[in-house]
């Protein structure tokens, strides 16, 4: 299988996303929020971007997360072993979150499995309007949901809640796992 590094795969992908919508780099690192040299290694390939800085790009876009970290083009059958996932961690919390599928054209649905630690909670800034959050608990204890109103969940629970409003994660017990599913409209 073809593997594009995860850094060329968000490179190109940023650079593609940005020039979609017109953008230059100074414009797009202001409305994200993160330094234009930041995102000036990001698309030449280097650097290590943290989930939020990804988000952040994403919500400015106006598309998926999966749109700047999967490869453009899959299989029909996809299999992503569990040592080719990439992990993206978070530089607020001991949180990763790792894409395992993307949307197909013309659908509007992402898949992640996320980890996290006991710690300081992961705060998620809102993303593109009409976003809703699907987390299913695999492991461990989660405080997740709307900011000021997150709710506890343990393995099995499943909860339902905005993304496009901003939201938390905190992993109660070690190693937390969940399944998020992104769902667009």
């Amino acid at each position: 299988m073809d593997r594009t590094s995860p850094l060329a795969t968000i490179a190109l992908s940023l650079r593609r996303e940005r020039e979609r919508v017109g953008l230059t780099l100074t414009e797009l690192a202001r409305r994200a929020g993160i330094a234009k040299s930041t995102l000036s290694q990001l698309e030449s390939g280097a650097g290590n971007p943290s989930v939020e800085t990804l988000w952040a790009l994403a919500v400015v876009l106006d598309v998926p997360f999966s749109r700047l970290v999967d490869p453009p083009s899959a299989p029909s059958v996809q299999v992503v072993r569990a040592s080719e996932r990439i992990v993206i961690p978070s530089d607020q919390a001991p949180f990763t979150g790792t894409l395992v599928a993307a949307c197909p054209p013309g659908a509007r649905r992402d898949l992640h499995l996320i980890t996290g630690e006991p710690g300081p909670a992961r705060d998620a800034h809102a993303h593109i309007p009409g976003t809703t959050e699907h987390l299913l608990v695999t492991a461990g204890r989660w405080r997740a949901g709307p900011a000021g109103a997150p709710v506890e969940l343990g393995v099995g629970d499943y909860a339902r809640f905005p993304g496009d409003r901003p939201h938390t994660y905190e992993a109660l017990e070690p190693a937390s796992a969940a399944v998020l599913v992104m769902e667009y409209v």
